[in-house]
């Protein structure tokens, strides 16, 4: 674990050169999987849950493969819905890492990504998954997962991420995410007009077939602290997660679903228990017997829809925000500040975090009450002291989300 969490130095590389010699190294254990591969801006890990929780609801043996992980890197690879237990995860790494060693002596450096990629394909080989989940790390076409020929391609909400390796403009990054269309497999997506119309262009030159949910088939009932009611094609549905966009989220997993060949037999009766028991932790989770909600919103699409729900099911709150470096720091701020009694800047401990002077200065453009902490522990201990009757909501990152939970883990004195 040591010796995979040192790979992380290397940072991000896209291509598929290294990941292709790795698993072949490997003896290409993600040959033969059957998949569903998932790819957007926002929403695609929720997704990804909402399938796995279907699929397991309907008797598969179900695998996925999400990230980044919030505590632990178990988290990323599941296996009906447990995560990889560490003897696994360190056999299965011992495996791996002489054949990484191998190929770095000969100038092909693994990253952390490709491997964990690896050791996932490896994991549902072993343990002969039916079908495994795939979320795409970043992008699409270059990301380490494009190696599978799935049974289905999602794609959800697109949006301006990553631009110094996706690029600049919503067309460059659509055709970065449409690099997972495979001809024809089908590809499901919800994305509005303007990326839609990038996506078709692509599926056309790919011969995939692609098909667009209409957002006016889904009505949100009932949003909830831990769940939200829906109904979706005349069908209602409650899914296990809060907020209105998990009642998008949910019609995109169940539209993916509905392109297997055993939906109707299998998958269809399941539909509503898979969808009521999905648990993805800190998609605005409120944790038990705090006044915290816990949140790793990161996009500016994401937090418009976070402020939206915020406001709707609790009201106004006291905000801890940390973000990295290549977030649209500016316009997250902008937007959350509206929902903020008061606001706690602090970086989130990771080297990619931006300047807690450069989040300072954003936030103080668009609100009064900032204060600058140095961890996002102490962030959140002075907006408890500082709270009155609102609740506290952490975000910004992955990482902002993990140093939350670690300081609460820890025994905060409760005031």
């Amino acid at each position: 674990m040591a010796w995979l969490d040192s790979l992380s130095s290397l940072g991000v590389r896209f291509g598929l050169d290294n990941m292709k010699e790795l698993l072949d190294r490997l003896g290409n254990p993600h040959e033969g999987l059957r998949t569903i591969h998932v790819a957007g801006s926002d929403g695609k890990g929720s997704v990804c849950a909402m399938i796995e929780s279907i699929l397991n609801a309907s008797g598969f043996r179900a695998g996925a493969f999400t990230s980044p992980h919030v505590l632990e890197v178990n988290e990323c690879i599941r296996i009906e819905g447990e995560e990889v237990s560490d003897v696994d995860l360190d056999f299965v790494l011992s495996k791996i890492r002489p054949i990484v060693e191998s190929m770095a002596a000969e100038g092909m450096q693994c990253t952390q990504f490709e491997v964990l990629t690896a050791v996932a394909f490896e994991v549902f080989s072993m343990v002969e998954v039916d079908i495994a989940v795939i979320e795409v790390g970043m992008g699409g076409r270059l990301d380490s997962t494009n190696v599978i020929v799935p049974d289905v391609s999602v794609i959800n909400n697109i949006g301006r991420e990553h631009t110094g390796f996706l690029g600049s403009t919503l067309e460059e990054i659509a055709r970065q995410k449409a690099g997972i269309m495979k001809p024809g497999v089908p590809c499901v997506t919800i994305n509005g007009d303007e990326v839609y119309g990038y996506l078709e262009a692509c599926a056309e030159e790919v011969g995939c077939p692609i098909r667009r949910l209409d957002p006016g088939d889904i009505e949100v009932i009932d949003n909830r602290i831990d769940s939200v009611e829906m109904v979706y094609k005349g069908e209602l549905y409650t899914v296990g997660l809060p907020g209105r966009m998990q009642a998008r989220n949910a019609a995109l997993a169940l539209e993916a679903v509905a392109c297997l060949p055993e939906y109707p037999e299998s998958i269809e009766p399941n539909i509503s228990e898979g969808l009521s028991w999905v648990s993805w932790p800190c998609r605005m989770q409120k944790l038990m017997g705090e006044p915290v909600i816990i949140d790793v919103t990161h996009t500016l699409d994401g937090a418009r829809c976070l402020s939206r729900d915020v406001e709707e099911i609790y009201g106004q709150v006291v905000l801890v925000l940390g973000m990295l470096s290549d977030k649209n720091i500016a316009g997250v701020s902008e937007v959350l500040a509206r929902l903020a009694t008061k606001v706690f800047i602090a970086p989130p401990k990771s080297p990619r975090a931006a300047s807690p002077q450069e989040m300072l200065s954003a936030m103080e453009r668009f609100h009064d009450d900032v204060t600058l902490c140095s961890t996002v522990g102490e962030a959140l201990q002075a907006a408890l002291e500082a709270r009155g009757e609102e609740n506290v909501l952490v975000t910004g990152s992955f990482r902002t989300a993990e140093d939350a939970l670690r300081w609460i883990q820890s025994g905060y004195a409760r005031s």
